[in-house]
């Protein structure tokens, strides 16, 4: 025999409470949306009618209840049965006449939801010249249904609901919570909605053309908007509209910077009744520098009807958004290029991201984003134009290293170690195939020093000598050149493929007996390359520690040599380089300081 499930409402309003909805606030705009779909079903039958959502806290009610009053269609009897009595029944209530596009909200869940402050409901409702019905649930799941006694009967159309407040909950149903619900979840809405005597809805958008005669004042109610209703005074506004999503807002473009990774929440409303105010997914992620304010008649909410149900609609109205934002961006540059230096600013990280997949942004990013450089600060169209080739370094510590070198030698270089840059340059000649660019390899410069001449370089050779022999437990090799500016003593060279032996001899040392075998092998498919001190003769400190004629002073001057280049050239200190640095300094002073104990 078949059975049918039995429901334990208190259960269910459990997961509702705890599982659901995030607050039990949302009772409220359950409550609001019932009453302007019950307006919507009486003004399509009665244009005429009157359109008023009337709310008394207990402070007017004098009862301890909370009675939300509409001017609704209401419901007969048959339809109290079926619509506030039945969890997850569609077929009949679309059979009612509840289901049309332009109604807000699901009776039966709607109102189940009171009960998440409440214990006790009670709905009085009127059908056009039908009798009175009342209903009344409880928390534990029981209801019971009848008509009105004639001292009870309702003059007009329409419904009541009163709220019995559960034992803890009172503070939810008191006038200031109420009327600043109320105020949140329908103040855009087309009836008039009020608590006690304070009336709540506002109005048309801002950004809709009823808000304002013209662009001009449209921008300066969004501008006020903004102020109040978000805290803070926007950069820009700029319109929005997806036909397809019945969407209609604005984006408010954020003043100060913001975390890439803390995007800021949208404020979403469905047939003007707020759906949340933290919406996510609603712009794409490179575009976190605006917060969004919209209206949409078509995007569909999730159960808990507190986000956007994630779905090919959304996913084409997020796109169209981004494009948006993207011909915002477009026309700065056409038309205010002062303004959009500012913008970026501020929002760089935001246009460098987009620049990585869209071609418009990246000219843009080329011609109007300044990067550092040894030459100063620079666009990269600039720097194209008067050196032909970007050549850049893909780190700030690469940069600080050979920045200085570079320049003497007439290298510029593009310091491109911040976020998206060295993206950014090597993809500027997928779109422009006259556009050259290199990374900087350190040894790229060293092939632009000067090599001694034959008589001085062998008259040093002993030198090298005892240099070489001194800095060969740390693996480095020693090399004597002449280069600019001659204030450098040493400039300590890693090329990438040393920087890789060098990690890979690292870990080796870290790891077990079964990877040290693997990376042994790695390490063995080729000869190693180890990093240069490169020794600048054109410097006279050079020149003197070279013509020392002391081994044990030479390895000490040569070793501290070695610890100021890695200083000076932000290289990783070892421990064996921070022992090195500290023998060399003890034992140039104890040079300096001769004596007996």
């Amino acid at each position: 025999m078949d059975r049918t499930f039995q429901v334990d409402l208190r259960g269910v309003v459990d997961l509702l409470s705890h599982h659901l909805y995030g607050s039990p606030r949302v009772y409220v705009r359950e409550l609001l949306q019932n009453a302007v779909d019950a307006i919507t079903a009486r003004r399509a039958v009665e244009p005429g009618a009157p359109a008023v959502v009337r709310i008394e806290p207990p402070e007017l009610t004098g009862d301890g209840t909370l009675r939300v009053h509409d001017t609704g269609i209401g419901l007969t009897e048959e339809q109290v049965h079926e619509l506030l009595a039945t969890i997850g029944r569609s077929s009949k209530r679309d059979e009612l006449g509840f289901a049309r596009h332009e109604f807000l909200g699901q009776f039966g869940i709607g109102l189940l939801s009171c009960f998440l402050v409440a214990d006790e409901v009670r709905v009085s409702t009127r059908h056009g010249d039908e009798p009175t019905v009342l209903w009344t649930g409880y928390s534990d799941g029981r209801y019971r249904v009848e008509r009105a006694a004639a001292a009870a009967q309702r003059a007009e159309p329409g419904t009541t609901v009163t709220l019995v407040p559960r034992h803890g909950a009172e503070q939810w149903l008191t006038g200031p919570t109420v009327t600043e619900l109320a105020r949140l979840f329908g103040s855009l809405l087309p009836i008039r909605v009020s608590v006690g005597e304070v009336e709540t809805t506002a109005g048309p958008p801002p950004w809709s053309a009823a808000a304002g005669t013209s662009p001009a004042a449209r921008r300066e109610n969004l501008l006020r908007y903004a102020r109040e209703a978000l805290g803070f005074t926007p950069f820009d506004v700029v319109p929005l509209s997806v036909p397809e999503a019945g969407l209609t807002g604005a984006a408010f473009v954020l003043p100060t910077p913001v975390n890439p990774a803390a995007r800021p929440g949208h404020r979403v409303y469905l047939k003007r009744m707020l759906l949340t105010e933290g919406a996510d997914g609603l712009l794409p992620d490179w575009a976190f520098f605006a917060r969004c304010v919209v209206d949409s008649t078509e995007l569909r909410p999730t159960a808990s009807r507190e986000a956007l149900y994630e779905d090919s609609l959304l996913e084409a109205t997020r796109e169209a958004l981004g494009d948006q934002l993207r011909g915002w961006l477009v026309r700065l540059a056409g038309g205010a290029p002062r303004r959009l230096a500012e913008f970026l600013q501020v929002h760089h990280l935001g246009v460098k991201a987009l620049a990585l997949h869209d071609d418009e942004m990246l000219r843009l990013v080329e011609r109007w984003w300044s990067m550092e450089t040894n030459t100063g600060q620079t666009t990269l169209a600039e720097f194209r134009q008067r050196h032909g080739l970007i050549r850049y370094a893909a780190s700030i510590d690469e940069f600080r290293q050979l920045a200085g070198v570079a320049a003497a030698q007439d290298v510029a270089v593009v310091n491109a170690g911040y976020t998206y840059d060295t993206e950014i340059i090597e993809r500027l000649p997928t779109v422009d195939r006259s556009i050259l660019v290199e990374r900087l390899e350190p040894n790229d410069l060293t092939t632009r020093f000067d090599a001694l001449d034959p008589a001085t370089e062998l008259a040093l050779r002993p030198f090298v000598v005892a240099a070489q022999r001194a800095l060969d437990r740390l693996g480095c090799e020693v090399v004597l050149r002449a280069y600019a500016p001659a204030s450098l003593p040493a400039l300590y060279v890693v090329s990438r493929s040393a920087a890789f032996e060098e990690q890979l001899r690292s870990t080796r040392e870290r790891a077990d007996e079964t990877w040290a075998g693997v990376l042994d092998a790695l390490a063995a498919s080729g000869p190693a390359e180890r990093p240069q001190l490169v020794l600048n003769h054109r410097n006279p400190l050079v020149r003197r520690v070279s013509a020392l004629g002391d081994p044990e002073l030479i390895a000490l001057a040569v070793e501290a040599l070695y610890g100021q280049a890695l200083l000076l050239g932000y290289h990783p200190i070892r421990p064996a380089d921070a022992a090195l640095l500290n023998s060399s300094f003890l034992g140039l002073l104890g040079r300096a300081v001769p004596g007996q104990e």
